[in-house]
Formats: structure tokens, sequence, C-alpha cells
């Protein structure tokens, strides 16, 4: 397995075919934790910024000590090498509105209590916890949209649905947050009232 460590935008740009994108944050351990179950599942690491080591602790923490190496250069030299790279898709907050004119479907990866909170009106809650309960419910033809609060977990979710081979997606930059302003929403529900 690859695990890029990354940011969601610059994953998106580019990155090695088969990554997991999990960025190199608070939350690294807790996605690991939940999205690759086996603690023996050896990875190869690319990181940013000389981020080796500190994605190595991060993943200890949680019972993971199987990073079998990682790329001196990092992804660039992977790609000036000319070596195979894929891409995340991405669309804007404006175009966002657009694709929905036109019925595209639209997956919300918030976890199921935010999704009840609050959410673009006729989308489908995939949480990303739970993806891969969830790849059935994708068409393998038909375009759709991807999207979570802020556009860190869509960015898991497009790394995973793209090392299955879907490739018929957009992500929405800055998710949920950039563009509940602009579409049809639910009406707020406090979290705390959906207990």
């Amino acid at each position: 397995m690859i695990l890029d460590t990354r940011s969601p935008e610059s994953f998106a740009k580019g990155f090695i075919q088969n990554s997991i994108n999990i960025r190199l944050d608070s939350n690294l351990a807790i996605w690991v934790e939940e999205l690759i179950p086996d603690i023996k599942q050896e990875n190869l690491l690319v990181t940013e910024n000389v981020a080796e080591k500190e994605s190595i602790i991060r993943l200890s923490r949680v019972g993971y000590y199987c990073a079998i190496g990682y790329r001196d250069d990092g992804f660039d030299a992977w790609k000036s090498e000319g070596k195979e790279v894929d891409y995340v898709d991405r669309t804007s907050a404006e175009e966002f509105s657009n694709h929905l004119k036109n019925g595209v479907k639209v997956f919300d990866v918030k976890k199921a209590s935010e999704f009840a909170s609050q959410h673009v009106k006729g989308a489908h809650n995939t949480p990303l916890g739970t993806i891969n309960d969830y790849l059935a419910e994708y068409p393998k033809e038909e375009p759709f949209i991807l999207h979570c609060a802020g556009g860190y977990r869509s960015m898991i979710a497009s790394s995973i649905l793209k090392q299955r081979v879907w490739d018929n997606f957009v992500d929405v930059v800055g998710g949920f947050d950039a563009i509940s302003t602009d579409v049809a929403i639910t009406d707020y529900f406090c979290p705390s009232a959906l207990l």
C-alpha cells in the first residue's frame, strides 16, 4: 500500500497510482486506524516537506509499524522521472451549482450525524469511516460529485475510489463549507438535538 500524507491540494494535482491520501495532521492516526484495519499492512510513504519521520511516529502511536520505506526525493521526482501518475478532478463551489442543475448525483462523506444536521438537498450520505460498505452505491458510468465538510475527508474518499478504479467523479474544493451558500440545503438542526 502507498500511503500519501501530503495535503489534499497537493495530492489532487498528482499522485502515484493506487495511493491512499491521509494528510499528516492530528487526524492521521484516527483515519489510518479506521480505514486500514490490518496493522501489519506494509506501506510505502509519500510525504512532503521531509515529513517521513513525523509520519512514522504518528503511525506508530496507533500500532502501525509497517512503513517499509519512503521516497527520499518525494513525489515531484517520481513525476519528473516520467513515471505514471494519477489526478483527482476538482470543481469549485460555483461550478457545483451548475452540476446540480444538470442532475449530477452528489455523495456527502460526512458522518451521519453531520449529514442529518445539514446537507445539500438530494445528496446521498456515505460516511467516510464506512465507505467500503457503500461502494455499490457509487455509479461506475455516470458522473457524480463527492464532498465533505471542508475537503479533507472527501480527498481521502477520492483516493479510495481512485484506487478501486472509479474515475467519473469530481471533488468539491472547500467542501460543504464552500458550497452551502450557493445551493438548496436542508434546514440546520443542532447535532445534539438529533441524539
